[in-house]
């Protein structure tokens, strides 16, 4: 899973905050490392440098391998809030997502058993035909 961080202007976009987005998200999103091929994270501060109630916010963007991308956005009076509120929102959808995958692939039929099961039958209505004829 490759993990990207966007900020804006009025945020510092440093490295080290970049490393600690990714570290933060790759521990999150760890169940779905396999199911995920990119993560982008978009920064703001919709206020630029005045002080505003829940002006950072957070949108985290993630692509399920074969699937539409999910994307949620959590907004907080402080970065470090607006990030874990996105990250935890994206752990339900994606739990919420894959979940309902899991379910519909277990719920279905195996083929492979409804034609064995076909082929018992007929195994035994032949043989039940064979001892009606002798």
């Amino acid at each position: 899973m490759q993990i990207q961080v966007h900020s804006d202007n009025h945020i510092e976009g440093s490295a080290r905050l970049a490393e600690w987005v990714s570290a933060t998200l790759a521990s999150r999103l760890e169940r779905f490392d396999d199911e995920l091929t990119r993560v982008v994270v978009h920064l703001n501060d919709e206020n630029a440098h005045k002080a505003g109630a829940q002006d950072k916010r957070c949108q985290i963007e993630a692509r399920p391998k074969g699937l539409q991308p999910i994307s949620v956005t959590h907004k907080a009076e402080a970065l470090e809030q607006a990030i874990d509120g996105a990250a935890e929102k994206l752990h339900h959808a994606l739990e919420h997502q894959f979940g309902k995958l899991r379910a519909r692939r277990t719920s279905q039929p195996v083929e492979d058993s409804t034609a064995s099961q076909d082929a018992l039958l007929e195994e035994d209505f032949l043989a039940a035909e064979q001892l009606r004829s002798l």
